[in-house]
């Protein structure tokens, strides 16, 4: 894993010399972002840390993706970009095994890949490094943070927005795992990543168990529903809701005192790294390393504070 001095030596230098000059004779890299999901909000972030390093690294850099979940389409978004000439790829792997075979494809016709937001850890893949949270790791943030305000026995609600996307099944996995000795009473949903029909379908979930006290959420859409949710419950029935990621909406209920924490996994730094990794390796070939981008707990005391980062797009 990089180390935190390496980044932050990288970055300085990067912010006190300012853009690279092109070298004579050699051409303008192109790098491009492959993701699923590629309008959600959730990437604005991403979109300028991405933005940020290529102005200082003399690149440049496109971001597109599939509209929803579909690793069949994204990984011929790949292959599209291989054939389109670009320089380096960072790939959101949401699935361990769906872009094994195309990313392999892209290395042997000399393209480096960097995966971004989420990896594939667990079994073999040819790209070179991931910027992205651990995801299991943060999950048992959640569960260790969440659970002291859990009573033993209780009825736990955990959410996902979508099925099929391995940083989701990770984290819940995480969660189950640290609060496995509570002897917890569980039950998943998949809300969908529709703010309007998560609502509905956590809304309904809770009407249909008014003994469950707790919903821990994996995702951004999901949090935000499920604290919109609990507001609207409150006072007769208080809750116990925590997830992930940073939204206007999350934050104010995280103010409010609604949602007792979020965990945000930095995605400006996930857009950032993959730019200056590629950059090195395909002007020196420096080899990418794998980065953690944190498992950063925002509780209502930063909460304001960090409002005015997510409208700069840091947080």
């Amino acid at each position: 894993m990089i180390s935190r001095r390496f980044s932050l030596s990288v970055l300085i230098c990067l912010l006190m010399f300012g853009p690279r000059p092109a070298v004579l004779g050699e051409e303008t890299l192109r790098l491009i972002f492959i993701t699923p999901c590629r309008d959600e909000a959730f990437f604005g972030p991403v979109k300028k840390g991405m933005n940020d390093a290529a102005k200082m690294m003399n690149v440049e850099c496109s971001f597109t993706g599939t509209e929803g979940v579909d690793v069949r389409q994204q990984a011929e978004m790949v292959r599209r970009a291989v054939a389109d000439g670009y320089d380096g790829i960072a790939l959101n792997i949401i699935d361990p095994e769906a872009f094994d075979e195309v990313v392999q494809e892209a290395i042997d016709d000399g393209v480096p890949v960097v995966a971004f937001n989420c990896d594939d850890q667990s079994t073999p893949n040819a790209r070179l490094a991931g910027v992205q949270q651990d995801f299991y790791q943060a999950g048992r943030t959640v569960g260790r943070l969440a659970g002291k305000s859990i009573a033993s026995g209780a009825k736990v609600l955990v959410t996902l927005h979508d099925e099929g996307i391995s940083a989701l099944d990770e984290r819940c996995r995480g969660i189950r795992d640290e609060l496995k000795d509570k002897n917890l009473s569980w039950k998943v949903i998949v809300s969908g990543n529709e703010p309007e029909k998560a609502e509905e379908v956590i809304r309904g979930q809770l009407e249909a168990n008014p003994e469950t006290t707790a919903v821990l959420c994996t995702g951004l859409t999901d949090t935000e529903a499920a604290g919109v949710v609990a507001g609207k419950l409150q006072p007769k029935r208080k809750l116990v809701v925590a997830g992930f990621d940073l939204s206007p909406g999350i934050l104010r209920l995280v103010d409010r005192g609604i949602i007792k924490f979020t965990i945000d996994q930095q995605p400006y730094t996930q857009g950032f790294y993959p730019v200056v990794q590629l950059t090195l390796y395909c002007r020196y070939g420096i080899q990418p390393s794998t980065l953690d981008a944190g498992a950063a707990v925002v509780t209502s005391k930063e909460a304001q504070r960090v409002m005015g980062l997510t409208d700069q797009k840091y947080r």
